[in-house]
């Protein structure tokens, strides 16, 4: 069986939450939560693991948007 791989803004879709929840959970700005979603910025592996967490799913399972210039 094969694992459903989604995106970080999808992630947080499924997981019925906004960017400003997001924002307000992980204690960064919504600009930078925009910015992992759009591929401007990559989270930390530690951001990562939070985001995981807060969206229910696998790390393994996140796509991160290639860096965009």
């Amino acid at each position: 069986m094969e694992t459903l791989k989604i995106s970080l803004a999808a992630a947080r879709v499924n997981a019925n939450l906004t960017q400003d929840e997001v924002s307000r959970r992980l204690h960064v700005g919504k600009r930078t939560v925009v910015n992992w979603e759009k591929g401007k910025s990559t989270p930390s592996f530690i951001v990562l693991n939070a985001l995981s967490n807060l969206y229910g799913i696998p790390i393994d399972n996140i796509i991160l948007p290639k860096k965009s210039t």
